[in-house]
């Protein structure tokens, strides 16, 4: 099963926008190594179309995902309550920070687990509630 992503690079530490396609196991990968080095940015989609797109934005315990619908719909996922909704978290959007408030933060592990069921089920519609943008 593949996979078409692009990610942080884990040597310079910015969003390398070239995306490539490759076995779930080589997104996972990346995930590690960016975990590992404490944040990170991934984009990822299914080969045989540009949408939906998951995107997973992490900095150290706290995530954020994003699912891109179509060039002018997106949503983001609800968060776990890992953080209370009035506190926010900052994690990298591309190559800058951004806060989110605890309403849509989850755990980094709990957002990985989306992201993969999603590269697993080829779904969005299980994966959480999205509140659309």
């Amino acid at each position: 099963m593949s996979v078409v992503w692009a990610a942080t690079s884990p040597e310079s530490g910015l969003f390398h926008p070239v995306e490539r396609r490759s076995a779930v196991k080589d997104l996972s990968d990346r995930f590690s190594d960016l975990r590992s080095r404490g944040q990170g940015y991934i984009e990822v989609r299914l080969p045989n179309g540009e949408f939906p797109v998951l995107i997973l934005a992490f900095r150290d315990e706290y995530a954020v995902v994003h699912l891109m619908s179509d060039t002018e719909r997106m949503s983001l996922l609800v968060g776990d309550g890992t953080v209370p909704s009035g506190a926010e978290v900052e994690v990298p959007i591309m190559d800058d920070l951004a806060a989110f408030t605890g309403d849509f933060v989850l755990d980094t592990d709990r957002a990985w687990h989306v992201v993969h069921d999603f590269t697993q089920t080829r779904a969005t519609c299980p994966l959480g509630e999205w509140c659309e943008l």
